[in-house]
Order: C-alpha cells, then structure tokens, then sequence
C-alpha cells in the first residue's frame, strides 16, 4: 500500500517501486475495489493501527458539512476542496487559506499533505513544507523529499525541477482523531491500483494546528509520513466523500474559481 499512502501521507519515504505506478490507470474496482456508499460513521474512531500517534478519545465528533465540496485533480490525485472551507488562494501547484472550521481543518489537512510529498518537483514540495508545514519533523521531512526526489529523478532521467509524473490516488475517506479549534487530527483514507489491477487503501493519519490565520500540518514524527500510515482494511467509522464529478486536472464542481 506504499504508493497509495504516499500520496497523502508516504511518499517521502518510498522508491523505486512506488513510482512504477504513475502512470496507472484510475481504479475501477477488483477484489475489495470500488468505492463504498457514501456516508458511515462519523463518530471518533480509534486512530490507525500502531503508526497512531494520537490515542482515541471519546469526544463528540465535529461537524463538517461537506455539501458544495467538491473536487480538483491535482497531477492525478482527486482532493477535496469547497467555496466557503478552502482553499481560498491558489497558484499553480499550491493551495492555502483555508477556514478556522472543521470543515476547513479537514481540507487543509488532505491538501497540505498530498504537496508535501517528492513526485511534484521540488516547485512544489520545497515551499509546501517550508511554509505550511510545522512542528520539529518539518525539516526532516523536506530533506527526506529532497533526497526521494533527486534519486527517483535520477533513476527516470527526469529533468531537474521536473515532476516526477502522475499518481492516480483518490481521497476517499475520513474520520475525526481530535478536533479543537487549534488542533486537528484526522485519518485520511486514500484509494489506487494496487498488483494486477486490485484496488489498494491505505489510512493516514494527519495533525494540522491553527497558526498565523491559517491551518498547517504538524510534520510527522522524525519527518517520515510511513510511521503515520497503514493499510486500511475496512471503511467501518468512516466517513465517505461523495464521489468525484470528474477526473480532470482543473475541474471542480464547486470549488474554488481557480484551480491549483
């Protein structure tokens, strides 16, 4: 589930293999594949498997409306975004300002993430850490981005600063961690094509703090997002995001005006 995780969490860690896979189709179904019914259990649920870094509380779940949310696509990966929640300010490749709500929590923590991973050249992930990501594993984090790129860059001959390519993940669901109106902690469960065209999910689990007039993600311990992550096996007290209307880089349905 490396590669699947990475895209909202991973990729700072994964190699070889993981790139292997940018060019995979979108995943359309395959023993456990295919989306579930939108809605579940948005209740606080206990945090993913051992790479938790949050012990479950039993505190009342936040509400985040997700109506007139929708969807960009972000160089393969479907993000979730919304008018009212964020991200309010985007330029090619980076998304920010983002509503002191859960709903804007949430967002930010799906956005931040999926750009602060090595695939999208150093254009991308350098000033998505630098200035939205916090906490003492942020610049282990950077270097960890640097060093995956410049290797998998290498071994693509990929010219410097380019992308590495397109990895086509979906975010398909959440479930609330903690939720105050300055910290926020989340798992997020991404979906991709796995071996022989089976579909793979992988939970992340991500803490975004209110700082400066806006969310930033708390880096992971050591910098690593694969301590954050783990294969997810069931959907049980999640919620789900309704499905995408497109799959298209620049389309949203609504989202903001312009499209990161």
């Amino acid at each position: 589930y490396d590669s699947v995780s990475g895209l909202v969490g991973s990729a700072s860690c994964v190699r070889g293999r993981a790139w292997a896979g940018h060019h995979a189709p979108r995943p359309t179904g395959g023993p456990g594949g295919g989306r579930a019914p939108a809605g579940g259990n948005p209740g606080i649920a206990p945090p993913a498997g051992a790479a938790s870094r949050r012990p479950a509380t039993p505190v009342p779940a936040p509400s985040a409306d997700l109506a007139g949310r929708g969807w960009v696509g972000f160089n393969g990966v479907e993000v979730p975004v919304s008018r009212s929640a964020g991200p309010g300010h985007v330029r090619p490749g980076l998304a920010w300002g983002f509503a002191d709500t859960p709903l804007g929590a949430l967002l930010a923590a799906v956005n931040i993430a999926v750009r602060a991973n090595a695939p999208w050249g150093p254009g991308i992930f350098v000033p998505t850490i630098r200035d939205q990501v916090t906490g003492p594993g942020a610049s282990a984090l950077l270097a960890g981005c640097q060093v995956s790129y410049q290797q998998a860059s290498q071994a693509m001959s990929v010219p410097a600063g380019q992308p590495l390519g397109r990895v086509y993940v979906t975010v398909e669901a959440f479930r609330w961690v903690a939720y105050t109106p300055s910290d926020a902690t989340v798992d997020i469960v991404s979906t991709g094509s796995g071996a022989l065209g089976t579909t793979v999910r992988a939970v992340t689990q991500i803490e975004v703090g209110w700082a400066d007039g806006d969310w930033r993600v708390i880096a992971p311990p050591g910098g690593g997002w694969g301590k954050s992550g783990a294969q997810a096996t069931s959907l049980y007290g999640y919620t789900v995001f309704p499905l995408p209307t497109a799959w298209k880089d620049g389309a949203v349905a609504p989202g903001p005006s312009t499209a990161p």
